[in-house]
C-alpha cells in the first residue's frame, strides 16, 4: 500500500513539474545570423505573446510542451517545438520571403489579418525600408514609396504635406495607430513633427477609404504604426548630423516593464540653425527650425495577462522661419525684412480599449489640440483647431465565411482664426455608422461589402458605400477589384499654406460644398519563388472622378487666389507597378516602382457650355523610384542605393511669365552605407543628393522685391510682376553628408 502510495506521489509530482510554466529566452535572426527585431512569438497552446526588441532577443512564458509560432515583416512564419533539454538562450531561425503576401496588416478591417487575405489592396513598409534614405520625419521617409510623394507647398517656409497618386496631402488620411488625430491644420504643419523613430511600420490604401474612416480619405490612408512596448530596449538612442548643420536625436526609455503596466518614452528633438543661400536669391534655402516632441506609450495589462487598455500621448513644439538671409525674430510682422514664421504647438492622445468579458468589442477615442501662431511677411495668421474621435466597433466571425464588421463613430472639428473667413470659431460634428462583411466565397473568392452613412451637421447626410472582390487565380497570383465613394469636407486656410504666403488676395465665389468622389482599381499580384531569388510584382489600374472638386486658381489674377466648387468634374486616374527582388545565394535585392499619372479638371463654360481640360497644379505626370541593397555579412557593413525620379510638373504661373509651365524631369540619387556591431548597435555615414540637384535659381519671383514696394516701375518691371513664392516642386537643399547611428542599452 505505500508502495503504491508512494508511486502515486511521484507521478503528480511529475505531472506539475511539467505542466508548471517556465520562462524560454531566445533570439530570433536570418540565414545570415543578422537579428530580426520586432519579430512577433505566439504560444500556440496559450495563447500567450510577446514581441522581440530591436536586438531580436526576447522572454515568454511556456510549457515544456508547447509550440511557438515567430513570425516578422517581410519573413515566412514558422511553428518551433520547444525542446525541454534547451529551454535557455535558443536561437529561432527565419527565411526572408519578400513576396509581401503574409504580412500583418490591419488598415483595411481593423483588425489584424494577413495581407494576403485582404480584398482591399495593401502596401506595407517596414521600418527598415523608410530608413533606407536617412531621414528626419514621416514626410522625407516616404519618398521611396510608390505613388506617394512629398510635396513642399511653399519655397519660403517648406511646409509639405504626402501626395497619392497625385492627388493633394488634403485628400490623404494620415492616423496613427488606425487613430485619425491628424487633419485640417496638421495636414501642412503637422507631419513633418513625425519622427521616424517612432515607427514600426506604414500601411498605404491608395484609394477612398471613407466607409470606414470617414472624410479626408478620398485618396487614400497612410497609418502610421508607431513602436510596441515590448520592442523597446531599457535606453535606445539615435541621432544624425549632416553637413548642412541639421542634427536630430531622439532618445527612448523604458520606464515601466511588468505584468500590469509597460510604458515607454520617446523624445525627438531637430534643429537647424545655419542660413544658407546656394543660389543667391538672398533667402534661405533651407528652413531653419527647432523641433522637439514627446511621445508616451502606456499599455495596462487585467489579471489574465491580456491587454485591453492603450493610452498615447505626444507633445510638438516647433519654431520655423524662412526668409531673406537677414530676418530676425524682432522682423516678425514687419514690412522691412521679409520672412515667414510658424509657432506651434501640438497635443495628440488616443486610447484604445478591448472589453475583456465581450473581446469582439472595441472602444477607440483621440483626441488633438493644434495651436498655431505665424507671420507671412507683414500678414498675421493665428489658428487654433481641435479635433475629438470615438469610435466603438463590433467584430463578429459567422462559421468559416463572414466576418463582420460593424461600428457607431462621432468626429467633432472645431476652428477658428483671425481670418475673415472665420469671424466666429467653425464648428461641426459629424456621427456615423459603418458596417463591411468580409465574405470568403470559397478558398478562391473573397468579397467585401461595406457602407457607411454620416450626418455633417452643416451638410446633411452622406453616404459611403464600397466593394472589393479577391479573386485568387492562383497559389501566388490573386487580382482584386474595387469600388467606393469618398467625400471631405473642406477648410481652405487649415489645408492650403498658398492661401496665406506670398501677396494674393484669397476670393470666394461662393460658398464650398463638400466634395464627393467615385473610385474604381483593377490590382494584380504575383510571386515567383524558386532556389535562385524570390520575385513579387504588384500592378494596379486606378481611376477616380470628382464632384463639387476645389481647384484654387492662380491664373485668373495675378494677385488673387480664387476659390469655388468646380462646375463640372475632375479626374485622376493612372497605372502603377512595384517589383522586389531577392537573391537567395547572395544578400542582393532590388526594388522597382513607377506610377504614370493624369490628374486633370473638365469644366463646363458658363457661356459656350464647351468643356476645358485642365492639367492639376504641382501633379507629377509620372514617377520612378529604385532602391539597391548589398550586404557584407563578413564585415557587418550595409549599402543601399536609393533613387526617385519625378516627371514634369504643372506650375503656377504670373501673366507673361517667362518660367516654365512645366519643370523639368529630375532624379534625387542617395546613398547609405551601414555598420552593424552585437547588440543591435549601428553606425552609418550617407550622403543626400549627391548629383547635386536644386531647382532653377529663379524659382522665388522677384525675390528682391518681396513686399512690392517697387513693382509699379515701369522700366524695371514693365511685365508687371509681384512677388511669388508658389513656383515650387522640390527642395532647393543640394548634396548633403550624413553621419549618425542607433545605441542600445
Amino acid at each position: 500500500m505505500s508502495k503504491c502510495f508512494s508511486f502515486l506521489i511521484m507521478i503528480l509530482i511529475s505531472f506539475q513539474a511539467i505542466s508548471q510554466p517556465i520562462i524560454i529566452i531566445g533570439k530570433v535572426v536570418d540565414i545570415y545570423n543578422k537579428h530580426i527585431p520586432n519579430a512577433h512569438i505566439i504560444d500556440l497552446n496559450t495563447k500567450n505573446s510577446t514581441v522581440c526588441n530591436s536586438s531580436g532577443n526576447f522572454s515568454i512564458e511556456i510549457n515544456k510542451s508547447d509550440t511557438l509560432l515567430i513570425s516578422a515583416i517581410g519573413y515566412t512564419k514558422k511553428k518551433f517545438i520547444i525542446n525541454s533539454n534547451k529551454l535557455n538562450k535558443q536561437t529561432f531561425i527565419l527565411k526572408e520571403n519578400n513576396d509581401l503576401l503574409n504580412e500583418m496588416v490591419i488598415s483595411s478591417t481593423l483588425q489584424l489579418i494577413e495581407k494576403k487575405n485582404s480584398p482591399i489592396p495593401i502596401a506595407v513598409y517596414s521600418a527598415n525600408f523608410l530608413n533606407t534614405v536617412p531621414a528626419p520625419s514621416l514626410v522625407d521617409a516616404t519618398n521611396q514609396i510608390a505613388g506617394l510623394r512629398p510635396q513642399i507647398n511653399c519655397s519660403v517656409c517648406n511646409t509639405g504635406d504626402v501626395h497619392i497618386n497625385g492627388m493633394e496631402g488634403a485628400y490623404s488620411m494620415v492616423v496613427v495607430d488606425g487613430m485619425p488625430i491628424m487633419g485640417g491644420l496638421s495636414t501642412v504643419y503637422g507631419l513633418q513633427g513625425i519622427p521616424t523613430s517612432l515607427i514600426a511600420q506604414l500601411e498605404v490604401i491608395k484609394g477612398p477609404a471613407s466607409t470606414i474612416y470617414g472624410s479626408e480619405a478620398m485618396a487614400g490612408v497612410i497609418n502610421v504604426v508607431t513602436k510596441d512596448v515590448n520592442c523597446i530596449p531599457k535606453i535606445a538612442l539615435d541621432f544624425n548630423l549632416s553637413s548642412w548643420g541639421e542634427l536630430q536625436t531622439s532618445l527612448s526609455l523604458k520606464y515601466l516593464d511588468n505584468k500590469k503596466l509597460k510604458a515607454f518614452s520617446a523624445i525627438d528633438i531637430f534643429q537647424y540653425n545655419n542660413p544658407i543661400d546656394n543660389n543667391n536669391d538672398n533667402f534661405t534655402d533651407l528652413t531653419l527650425k527647432k523641433r522637439y516632441s514627446i511621445f508616451n506609450k502606456l499599455q495596462f495589462f487585467s489579471k489574465n495577462g491580456k491587454n485591453p487598455l492603450n493610452i498615447s500621448v505626444r507633445f510638438l513644439n516647433e519654431d520655423r522661419w524662412g526668409g531673406e538671409m537677414n530676418w530676425s525674430p524682432n522682423d516678425r510682422g514687419g514690412n522691412n525684412v521679409y520672412g515667414e514664421s510658424v509657432l506651434t504647438n501640438r497635443f495628440e492622445s488616443s486610447s484604445f480599449f478591448q472589453f475583456p468579458k465581450i473581446s469582439p468589442l472595441k472602444w477607440q477615442t483621440s483626441f488633438s489640440l493644434h495651436d498655431q501662431r505665424s507671420w507671412y511677411g507683414s500678414v498675421y495668421y493665428e489658428a487654433k483647431q481641435i479635433i475629438g474621435f470615438s469610435q466603438l466597433t463590433f467584430h463578429k466571425k459567422i462559421k468559416v465565411k463572414h466576418n463582420l464588421l460593424s461600428g457607431l463613430a462621432l468626429r467633432y472639428n472645431n476652428y477658428n482664426d483671425n481670418t475673415p473667413a472665420t469671424l466666429f470659431s467653425d464648428s461641426w460634428w459629424l456621427p456615423g455608422v459603418f458596417f463591411q462583411d468580409n465574405f470568403n466565397i470559397n478558398n478562391s473568392h473573397k468579397l467585401l461589402l461595406g457602407w457607411r452613412t454620416d450626418y455633417h451637421s452643416k451638410h446633411g447626410f452622406i453616404q459611403s458605400p464600397r466593394i472589393n472582390y479577391q479573386w485568387d487565380l492562383a497559389k501566388n497570383t490573386t487580382l482584386r477589384l474595387g469600388y467606393g465613394d469618398g467625400f471631405r469636407v473642406v477648410n481652405v486656410f487649415t489645408e492650403d499654406h498658398a492661401a496665406l504666403t506670398g501677396s494674393r488676395e484669397v476670393v470666394f465665389l461662393e460658398e464650398l460644398k463638400p466634395e464627393k468622389s467615385k473610385n474604381i482599381n483593377v490590382t494584380i499580384s504575383n510571386s515567383w519563388d524558386n532556389n535562385y531569388y524570390n520575385i513579387s510584382i504588384e500592378s494596379s489600374i486606378f481611376s477616380s472622378k470628382f464632384s463639387n472638386k476645389i481647384i484654387p486658381d492662380f491664373l485668373t489674377n495675378d494677385n488673387q487666389i480664387i476659390y469655388s466648387n468646380l462646375n463640372g468634374y475632375a479626374l485622376a486616374r493612372g497605372v502603377s507597378s512595384e517589383i522586389f527582388l531577392k537573391f537567395k545565394k547572395t544578400p542582393l535585392k532590388f526594388s522597382l516602382n513607377g506610377t504614370l499619372l493624369d490628374i486633370s479638371s473638365y469644366e463646363v463654360e458658363s457661356n459656350s457650355g464647351n468643356i476645358i481640360k485642365n492639367v492639376q497644379l504641382l501633379a507629377e505626370k509620372y514617377s520612378l523610384k529604385w532602391t539597391a541593397y548589398y550586404s557584407f555579412e563578413k564585415w557587418g557593413l550595409d549599402i543601399n542605393y536609393a533613387a526617385t525620379n519625378y516627371g514634369p510638373i504643372r506650375l503656377p504661373l504670373l501673366e507673361n511669365d517667362f518660367r516654365r509651365e512645366y519643370s523639368l524631369p529630375y532624379t534625387i540619387h542617395n546613398l547609405k552605407l551601414t555598420k552593424n556591431f552585437n547588440r543591435g548597435w549601428n553606425t552609418f555615414i550617407g550622403v543626400r543628393n549627391f548629383t547635386n540637384f536644386t531647382p532653377p535659381d529663379y524659382s522665388i519671383l522677384r525675390a528682391f522685391d518681396p513686399f512690392d514696394q517697387q513693382v509699379n516701375d515701369p522700366i524695371d518691371n514693365p511685365n508687371g510682376y509681384t512677388f511669388d513664392a508658389s513656383y515650387m516642386y522640390a527642395s532647393f537643399q543640394g548634396i548633403n553628408f550624413v553621419f549618425g547611428g542607433s545605441i542600445i542599452f
